[in-house]
C-alpha cells in the first residue's frame, strides 16, 4: 500500500505538471502520512541534513566557475581553436560546434550550460550559412550533452557522494566515454551534412592548415589550462575535486578579468547571481530527492526491487539492459539530479550483486541520464537550443533523432565493454 501511495502520488503530480522537486517532497509526505507511523518532520530534516556535505560543494562552484567561463572569453576562443581544427571539414561549422562542446565539457560540467555557452555563439552562425535551423540546433543540443562525461562532471560529482564512490575514478572514468559520443557524433554530422550538401565558406578556408591552428592553440592556451589544472590538481594529490572547483572559479575570475579583460565588475556580479538562482533551484532538488530515496530506504523499497530484478535473471547482460531501458524511459521525464539521488541507491547495490564495478555503472547511469537531455518531453538541452537559436522545439525534437540513434550505440558499447571506462582510472591506481 505504501509503494502504491508513494509512486501513484508523484505520477499524479508530476501528470498535473508539479515541479520535480515538489512533486518528490509531495509524494515522500503522503506515503508517510496514510501509509506509516513515522513523523512528517523526517522529510525536511533529511532534505536539510543531506546539503551538510562538503563534496557537494563542488557542484555550486563548478556551476560557477562554467558561467565565469562562459561570459569571460573562454568560449570565444574555444569556438576559434575548433574552427581551426575542424571548420574546412564537410559540415565544418557543425564539426566545429561539436569539438567546442566537448572542449567545453571538459571545463563546466553542466550538460544545459555547454548548449548555452556554445549554441549561443554556434546556432545563429550555422543558420546564417544556410544550415537548417533544426539541424542546427539538434547538433548544439546533442553535442551539449557531452557536458556531464567529460570531467569536471557535476553527475559525476553527485553519483560519487551518494554512492560511496571515488570522485576522482569517476572522472577518469568519463574521459573515453566521453570522446567516444563526441566522435559517434561529428560521424554522424560529416554523413548528415554531405547528405544535405553542407559544405564550408571558402572565407573560413578549405583545408587543414596547422599555422593557423598553432596559432588559436596559443590564443587558447590559458583557457586550455583549465581542466589541466583542475585534473591535475586532483590526480597530483594537490587538492580534492571540491577544492579544485574552487580553483576553477578563482582561475575562472583572473583570466576572464585580468587576461581576456572581457568580465566587466558588473558582469561578475551577474555571473554570481544567476550562479546563486541556478544553485538555489539544484539544491532544493537534491535535498527532497534524498528524502525521497530516504524514505524508500527505511522501507526497504530498493531491496524488493533488487529481488525482483535478480529473481529475472542474474545475468549481468540481462540485467544492464533492463537498467538501461528503465534509464532511458526515466530520462524522459526526470532530471538528471533528481533521477540520480532516487535511482543509485536502488540500483547500484543490484549491478554490485551481479558483478558490476560502481565506477563502470556510474558512467553507465550518467550517460544514459545524458540522453535524456535530448529526448522529449523533458529535454532540457533541446530547450536551451530552441531559446538560444530560436527554432521550434518540435523541428529540434526531429533533427535530434540520428543524433539520439548514434548516442544509443555508444551507451551500449559503454555498457559492454567495461575496459572503456575502467581502463584509466586502473591505470591511475
Amino acid at each position: 500500500m505504501t509503494i502504491g501511495i508513494l509512486f501513484g502520488t508523484l505520477f499524479v503530480c508530476l501528470l498535473i505538471g508539479v515541479p520535480i522537486a515538489i512533486a518528490l517532497g509531495v509524494s515522500a509526505l503522503a506515503a508517510i502520512y496514510f501509509g506509516t507511523t513515522l513523523p512528517l518532520g523526517i522529510i525536511t530534516q533529511k532534505a536539510f541534513t543531506s546539503l551538510d556535505s562538503f563534496p557537494l560543494l563542488a557542484i555550486p562552484f563548478f556551476m560557477l566557475a562554467g558561467i565565469l567561463m562562459g561570459k569571460g572569453g573562454v568560449s570565444k576562443r574555444l569556438l576559434d581553436l575548433a574552427a581551426a581544427m575542424v571548420g574546412w571539414m564537410t559540415g565544418g561549422l557543425s564539426m566545429v560546434t561539436i569539438l567546442a562542446c566537448m572542449f567545453f565539457a571538459a571545463i563546466s560540467g553542466s550538460g544545459p550550460a555547454t548548449v548555452a555557452a556554445i549554441g549561443g555563439f554556434m546556432i545563429p552562425a550555422m543558420v546564417a550559412r544556410k544550415y537548417s535551423g533544426g539541424f542546427a540546433s539538434a547538433v548544439a543540443a546533442s553535442a551539449g550533452s557531452i557536458g556531464v562525461i567529460i570531467p569536471p562532471s557535476i553527475p559525476f560529482v553527485l553519483y560519487g557522494v551518494i554512492g560511496s564512490v571515488s570522485v576522482g575514478s569517476m572522472f577518469l572514468a568519463g574521459i573515453l566515454p566521453g570522446l567516444l559520443i563526441g566522435v559517434a557524433l561529428m560521424l554522424t554530422s560529416y554523413m548528415i551534412s554531405r547528405k544535405r550538401g553542407y559544405r564550408p565558406d571558402p572565407a573560413d578556408g578549405t583545408k587543414f592548415v596547422f599555422k593557423d591552428v598553432a596559432k588559436a592553440f596559443w590564443d587558447a592556451k590559458w583557457a586550455l589550462l583549465i581542466p589541466v589544472i583542475i585534473l591535475g590538481g586532483i590526480y597530483g594529490g594537490v587538492f580534492s575535486p571540491t577544492e579544485a572547483a574552487v580553483v576553477a572559479v578563482v582561475y575562472a575570475i583572473i583570466i576572464g578579468k585580468f587576461v581576456y579583460k572581457e568580465l566587466s565588475w558588473q558582469g561578475l556580479f551577474e555571473c554570481f547571481r544567476q550562479a546563486v538562482v541556478i544553485n538555489a533551484t539544484t539544491m532544493i532538488i537534491i535535498g527532497l530527492s534524498v528524502s525521497f530515496a530516504y524514505f524508500m530506504t527505511i522501507q526497504q523499497i530498493p531491496g524488493e526491487i533488487s529481488s525482483y530484478l535478480t529473481a529475472l535473471s542474474t545475468n549481468p547482460f540481462v540485467i544492464l539492459l533492463a537498467i538501461n531501458l528503465l534509464l532511458l524511459v526515466v530520462g524522459m521525464f526526470i532530471d538528471t539530479i533528481s533521477a540520480l539521488v532516487v535511482l543509485t541507491p536502488i540500483l547500484l547495490p543490484i549491478v554490485v550483486a551481479v558483478g558490476v564495478d560502481p565506477v563502470h555503472f556510474g558512467v553507465i547511469l550518467v550517460a544514459n541520464l545524458a540522453i535524456g537531455f535530448i529526448t522529449p518531453p523533458l529535454g532540457v538541452n533541446l530547450f536551451v537550443a530552441s531559446s538560444v537559436g530560436g527554432v521550434q522545439f518540435e523541428r529540434i525534437a526531429v533533427a535530434v533523432l540520428p543524433f539520439l540513434f548514434a548516442m544509443i550505440i555508444c551507451l551500449l558499447v559503454i555498457t559492454y565493454v567495461p575496459g572503456l571506462s575502467l581502463w584509466l582510472p586502473n591505470l591511475y591506481e
